[in-house]
């Protein structure tokens, strides 16, 4: 059986009073609405004054609001803008990252091209060209200063050939395969250059001490000519290295020399080219000579 319609509240004093104050409500709102709207109907100048008053007291209210509303609004754009920016930021930094690798390909491409121009200069001087290779390998810490270059006895590469690089002089060859040659650095041991001082062509030898660097020694014995800074280069004394190849600057005197770093690194010189000597045939002539003093016949 379906129930009343109208249902009493029963026995609840909570629920007969919130009934009551209900109806009251009501019945209170329903009074002042019609007797507002009776004042705007009689007396708008009335009803005006009082909508003015009602603005005024409610004024504080509805500032709050505003105030929350502005303030959710903020919140709303500030959460939006930093969700944004974080995939903004993203974006970026990959961005960052492409143009970082590309800048760093750049800047290799520029050293390279800077080698390859020095070694263009190279051939531009009228040096006799033998063949252009890399340095594939060099030694770092055996007692012995060799390299590797990538061309040999197929290229036209002997023994005795110089072997430079667009900073300086790097060795010469001492052995000799189809496709690859080892080189003589001149910090080894071994090794002795003529060479001279660029301010006044003093004449001295070089020897390599092994560890990177060179002894630069005069001809005439006695206290060390030399100062710090002095450029050494090649004095073409001998037939093989031509003369004024750069070779050497001075970073310590010693008791009967100086002590010099030489301007070609061969660890940070890719390229190296292989030049003709300077005096084939005196050399040739000289090496084919006999104990006795007398020059042996040379067979081509």
């Amino acid at each position: 059986m379906a129930p009343p319609p109208h249902r009493r509240p029963g026995f609840s004093r909570k629920a007969q009073y919130s009934l009551f104050v209900t109806y009251v409500a009501a019945t209170a709102g329903t009074v002042v609405a019609a007797l507002l709207l009776s004042i705007s109907v009689v007396d708008p100048t009335g009803f005006a004054a009082l909508r003015t008053f009602g603005a005024e007291i409610t004024a504080p209210i509805a500032r709050i609001f505003s105030a929350l509303r502005v303030s959710t609004q903020g919140i709303t754009h500030n959460a939006s803008a930093y969700i944004d920016a974080a995939s903004k930021n993203v974006t970026l930094e990959k961005e960052a990252r492409a143009n970082r690798s590309k800048l760093i390909e750049a800047r290799a491409l520029r050293v390279e091209n800077a080698r390859l121009r020095g070694l263009l200069k190279l051939t531009d001087e009228g040096e006799q060209k033998i063949a252009v290779g890399r340095l594939i390998s060099s030694t770092a810490s055996s007692t012995r200063r060799v390299a590797t270059l990538s061309v040999g006895r197929n290229y036209g590469v002997e023994r005795a050939q110089p072997v430079r690089g667009p900073a300086g002089l790097i060795g010469r060859v001492i052995e000799v395969g189809p496709t690859t040659a080892r080189i003589l650095l001149v910090t080894d041991a071994e090794n002795l250059v003529p060479v001279m001082r660029v301010s006044d062509g003093l004449p001295a030898f070089s020897a390599g001490l092994g560890n990177g660097t060179v002894l630069i020694k005069p001809l005439n014995l006695g206290e060390s000519p030399f100062r710090v800074g002095d450029v050494i280069v090649t004095s073409g004394n001998g037939g093989l290295y031509r003369p004024n190849i750069p070779f050497a600057r001075v970073i310590r005197k010693t008791s009967d020399g100086a002590l010099a770093i030489p301007f070609a690194d061969p660890g940070n010189t890719p390229y190296a080219i292989v030049v003709q000597q300077y005096q084939g045939e005196t050399r040739a002539a000289q090496q084919a000579a006999a104990p006795d003093g007398k020059t042996k016949e040379i067979k081509e």
